[in-house]
């Protein structure tokens, strides 16, 4: 009889964005034509750059053309993007090899996908809270996972406890959903701690773009770190390619274990599971790491900071703690009046018609506070902070 992945039968209901969808759902219900001002789910609100469009409509016209039209793209990427790529980290300092540059269809798929790549005998380190999928993919395939806590004391960004011995760590920098990032020091001692205990870092540069102090964009920029870490990034939140899909992953050649190379590994299993991205996507990728779609994404992405810059002004002047905003597009707060996560989101649903998301789903840490996203309407934006800080005076 066939046996199923009873890993399924561990994983817990997936209540979070679940709840908020059917709490809005009621309210609209009762309240009919009332405008809500979402700012919960992580998703863009602003087109494609003109030059990322401009290349997508050259692709379709190239398949439309014998002498142009493309089959099958390389499993591990365009040759060509990867080099973009390449050289796109080169220009922060750190130097890459373009057979450690995989193309992808996005950084959510290869945070799952990945897990292909280690024994299910490994003890893996999540902190909180922290994004859900990194927890759901590791329960599925089957590995132990230690949560790590942090909180204010530490700013969100804790430092490796020695006492924990893990194979497997999930950093996550700028993080997904406290907005906190990492400072080169507590990077180098996590890398240190990897190197120590012979761990593999995965880390999670997804919105690396957003980042303005002098604080690290990719882990590569430490030393050590090509030998114990792989990093997966994205364009969705860099260049708005959530309804796209296009990534990258960066393997570095040399990281093994016994007889087995951790790059080669990930070379075959793409050539084996997939038949790479699309030559339309691929095409429209590469107009991201041109100057001019450099140029008109920083434009987009000022659209998203300033919206964090509305909110945090408005925290500010009411005294609330928070972390977040200034180098991420998420602004992380104590909830106010020492209410609960749901309870806060429950209050700023009925009265006053802002959606967010509440803290607890992100793990037992982050009970008592809230996740606001700044890719909304910068409209909406501003009459959200607006209501927040009259409600709250």
């Amino acid at each position: 009889m066939v046996k199923f992945n009873s890993n399924y039968g561990n994983l817990k209901e997936s209540y979070l964005f679940f709840n908020i969808a059917k709490k809005t759902k009621a309210y609209l219900e009762e309240h009919p034509g009332t405008h809500l001002y979402r700012m919960g789910i992580g998703d863009v609100s602003l087109p494609l750059a003109k030059a990322v469009i401009d290349r997508l409509h050259e692709a379709v016209e190239d398949q439309s053309r014998k002498e142009t039209f493309h089959g099958y793209m390389p499993e591990t990427g365009d040759p060509d993007l990867r080099e973009d790529i390449r050289e796109y980290y080169s220009r922060r300092g750190v130097n890459l090899d373009t057979g450690e540059v995989f193309v992808s269809s996005g950084a959510s798929d290869e945070l799952g996908d990945i897990l292909d790549l280690f024994d299910r005998d490994n003890t893996v380190l999540i902190m909180e809270p922290a994004y859900p999928a990194y927890v759901d993919a590791n329960v599925i395939a089957g590995h132990r996972i230690v949560h790590l806590p942090s909180g204010e004391e530490d700013g969100f960004a804790p430092m490796p406890d020695e006492k924990t011995d893990a194979d497997i760590i999930y950093l996550c920098s700028p993080n997904n959903p406290t907005g906190a990032v990492f400072s080169c020091e507590k990077l180098k001692a996590w890398v240190d701690y990897a190197i120590r205990h012979k761990s593999l870092i995965i880390f999670d540069a997804a919105y690396e773009a957003f980042i303005e102090e002098d604080l690290p964009h990719s882990i590569y920029e430490i030393e050590g770190a090509k030998s114990c870490a792989i990093e997966i990034s994205s364009l969705s939140k860099t260049a708005g390619f959530t309804g796209t899909r296009c990534g990258y992953t960066v393997i570095p050649k040399g990281i093994t274990s016994g007889d087995l190379e951790l790059n080669a590994m990930w070379v075959r299993n793409r050539t084996t599971k997939t038949n790479g991205v699309s030559y339309i996507i691929q095409k429209g990728a590469r107009a991201v790491f041109t100057e001019e779609g450099q140029k008109q994404i920083r434009e987009n992405i000022a659209v998203y900071k300033q919206n964090a810059k509305v909110l945090m002004k408005a925290f500010d002047e009411l005294g609330i703690w928070y972390c977040g905003g200034k180098n991420a597009p998420y602004i992380w707060i104590r909830c106010p009046e020492g209410m609960g996560s749901w309870e806060f989101f429950d209050r700023m649903l009925n009265e006053l018609q802002i959606v967010g998301t509440p803290g607890e789903g992100f793990g037992k840490c982050g009970e008592g506070y809230f996740r606001f996203s700044t890719f909304g309407d910068p409209e909406d934006t501003k009459e959200a902070a607006k209501r927040i800080k009259k409600y709250f005076s």
